[in-house]
């Protein structure tokens, strides 16, 4: 028994000397490549923070944050869930600060020759057989502005049962690539990653809202040293910025 104890005090010893503290980050699924070089980037200059990410809808990420799932930062793909958890007072309003901006493209396999015509007059409905993927259209972020363009566009009525909705924007790369769907609503930077895809066609940017990025310390990472530093570096580093760029986001 005592050497058992004497054991768990070594390695409670040891992990806390190697990290100082955790950060939990929650972030749009399509922030995840990004982020995850930033990690690495930050984790070389503060060897004992413990950057911890979780990925998803920001939709699904905000539920788990109002049912009480630990997190210090939220870093969202729309302004609307960000605003939901401000309403819900998981976030201070002032909190809440706008990094990066996105666009809204048309992608298909690579193999397909899909013709593609952001224009009310075009017939979507006959330029491919089969399916279109995006997210979710009434929670997704990728998918409520998918929905925004449709509608714009005056297509949502000719493509009625042949939308799939999928739990994150990734999903729906994902579907595009393996040929499920031959037609996906995504962001350039999810397009960009892969080498399945390509992109035929971008929405007008007065067809949807914004595409525009929050982060903000939740009211739990407010209390966290290391969380509102990790905050910083995303925010306004060099480094940071450069990540972001090299994946096709702008930046506020």
């Amino acid at each position: 028994m005592k050497k058992s104890l004497f054991l768990a005090a070594c390695l409670s010893v040891t992990f806390s000397s190697t990290y100082a503290g955790t950060v939990k980050i929650y972030a749009a699924a399509s922030l995840s490549n990004a982020l995850n070089d930033i990690k690495k980037l930050y984790a070389k200059q503060h060897p004992k923070t413990d950057v911890v990410a979780v990925f998803g809808a920001s939709s699904a990420l905000a539920k788990q944050i109002e049912a009480g799932a630990s997190s210090d930062l939220f870093f969202s793909a729309d302004l609307d869930w960000m605003n939901y958890l401000i309403k819900k007072q998981f976030i201070h309003h002032n909190r809440a600060k706008p990094v990066l901006f996105n666009q809204l493209v048309v992608i298909s396999p690579k193999n397909l020759n899909i013709t593609f015509k952001p224009q009310s007059d075009f017939n979507v409905a006959q330029a491919f057989k089969g399916h279109l993927c995006t997210g979710q259209m009434e929670s997704v972020p990728a998918g409520k502005y998918a929905k925004q363009s449709l509608t714009k566009l005056n297509w949502l009525a000719q493509l009625k049962g042949r939308i799939v909705g999928t739990d994150d924007v990734r999903s729906a790369l994902a579907f595009v690539e393996r040929g499920e769907c031959e037609l996906g609503i995504v962001y350039r930077t999810d397009a960009l990653i892969s080498q399945k895809v390509k992109i035929i066609g971008a929405f007008p940017a007065d067809s949807h809202h914004p595409i525009i990025y929050p982060i903000a310390l939740t009211k739990q990472g407010e209390k966290n040293a290391e969380a509102i530093q990790f905050e910083q570096f995303v925010k306004s580093s060099p480094q940071a910025k450069s990540i972001f760029q090299k994946y096709g986001f702008r930046m506020n």
